[in-house]
Formats: structure tokens, C-alpha cells, sequence
């Protein structure tokens, strides 16, 4: 195929699975699984976000596993309460022994410490802390199951059909699933209904109790437009990755579940 002949949706997908053999923080465990496990677990899609419009699609349907993508809901629920008004960016959230005992990657929270909210939100946009996760999950609805409940019902709500949470983090759990399709719906809807927190999604490090903390996703600042949004990892599920990118007057999501 000629240059500029490849379709614009099929050229995305392929430079963002390109990426991902690029991505430092990912290549500990690029052998991780044989070959055709992860093409089992391939899906993609990749939508235009200001019409709907299906560019490209693999498998978009398909059930996977999340991982840490799972996060993005977490923050969505987040933003809403700020939003509403139940929180602000300055409000101090309980961290729990609970909270603590996450497996990493996390921030290393201490039981009966505090954490702000605005340090909670960029702890899952760049660290993807999986105790900070559940910190939001306890004080916004008292307990992770119930806040995974509510995270559900929201999906449902935003057109989510065929994703089901059970934690806020992304861990592992047989029962935590979604689709490519869902999370490129849950992108788009993260940066139409809360523009004012979705900026937040490009920030590519902060400081945290004198700590520099460096983001995951090794996209923002390499690939022109990309402004966010998610990277995740289990190994059931291979490496997942949600895009914003907005260049030439488009702005598309495209999401990569199963990557090598």
C-alpha cells in the first residue's frame, strides 16, 4: 500500500501498537506470554470523538479484562463528586489498612494517613497507584465493593453495556470485564462531560511528599496530539492502552486491549 493510501482509523491503530514496543516501562514484560496468547487477546477500535464514528475495529466487542485501564471509571466517579460539589481538590480522604495493603504499583500510603484528593487523582493519572484507588473508592462510597457497584450502574448508564466492575484498581478478578468499544466509549466520555478535570490526563509527572512521580504512559510528549489517556497491565489480559488524540482539527480515542 502506498503512503497516505492507509485508511486514517487503521493507521492509528497500527502507529499506537507500534508504540507499545516503545514503551520502557512495558518492555520487563514483553515476553510475559507466547505470541498467539496475546493475538487471542487482541481487540481495538478507533473512534472519531466528535461524531461516533467507527474508524476502525477488531474484535471491538469482545470481552477482556481491563487491568489498570479500569482506572479511568475510578476517576470518572471522582470527577463527578467534584463536580457536584461532595469534594474538592483540597479535601483530605482517609486512607484505610485496607487502602495499604494494595499490591504495588503504588504510592506507599500509610493506615490512618490522609491523602488530597487532587494527590489521589494524579497518584492513578500517572503512578496508576492502586492504593490511591481504593483510598477514592472507601470515601466516596464507604467501601470498594460498593463503589465498584456504583461504577457499573454508571457504565450502564454512559452506554457501557458489556463491562462489569468489581474494584476500582484494575487487580485481577475473573468477573472484571469490558470491551474495546466501552473503554473508547468511557474516553469520550470522560473529556465531553468533565473537560475541566480531563486536562489532567496529559500531566506527565507530579510531586508527591517530596517525590517526583513519573507517568506510565510514555505516549504524551512522543506522539504529536495525544493528550491522555490510560495505560494497564495484567497478565491475563496483555497490555491495554485508551488514546486521545487531537491533531489537524480531529480529535479521536482509540483503544488497544491485548497488546504485545
Amino acid at each position: 500500500m502506498r503512503e497516505g493510501t492507509e485508511p486514517f482509523g487503521r493507521r492509528c491503530v497500527r502507529v499506537l501498537r507500534n508504540a507499545f514496543a516503545g514503551l520502557a516501562v512495558m518492555a520487563v514484560a514483553s515476553a510475559a506470554a507466547p505470541v498467539a496468547a496475546h493475538a487471542a487477546k487482541y481487540a481495538a477500535i478507533v473512534v472519531d470523538a466528535k461524531t461516533g464514528k467507527v474508524l476502525h475495529a477488531k474484535n471491538a466487542d469482545a470481552q477482556r479484562y481491563p487491568a489498570s485501564l479500569t482506572k479511568m471509571m475510578t476517576l470518572y466517579m471522582l470527577f463527578g463528586a467534584l463536580d457536584s460539589g461532595k469534594v474538592t481538590m483540597d479535601t483530605k480522604l482517609k486512607v484505610s489498612a485496607f487502602a495499604s495493603r494494595q499490591a504495588p504499583t503504588k504510592l506507599g500510603l500509610k493506615p490512618g494517613s490522609t491523602l488530597t484528593v487532587r494527590d489521589a487523582m494524579l497518584g492513578l493519572i500517572t503512578k496508576s497507584a492502586n492504593d490511591a484507588a481504593v483510598v477514592i473508592a472507601e470515601n466516596l462510597a464507604g467501601s470498594e465493593t460498593a463503589f465498584a457497584k456504583k461504577m457499573t450502574a454508571t457504565a450502564r448508564r454512559i452506554g457501557m453495556s458489556r463491562t462489569t466492575f468489581r474494584n476500582a484498581s484494575g487487580l485481577p478478578n475473573p468477573g472484571q470485564v469490558t470491551t474495546a468499544r466501552d473503554m473508547a466509549t468511557l474516553g469520550r466520555a470522560l473529556s465531553e462531560h468533565y473537560p475541566q478535570y480531563y486536562k489532567y490526563f496529559s500531566t506527565r509527572s507530579f510531586v508527591f511528599k517530596g517525590r517526583r512521580i513519573n507517568g506510565h504512559n510514555n505516549l504524551l510528549g512522543r506522539v504529536r496530539g495525544v493528550d491522555g489517556i490510560k495505560t494497564g497491565y495484567i497478565r491475563a489480559s496483555g497490555f491495554n492502552l485508551v488514546s486521545s488524540v487531537k491533531r489537524d482539527g480531529r480529535h479521536i480515542v482509540a483503544t488497544v486491549l491485548g497488546g504485545t
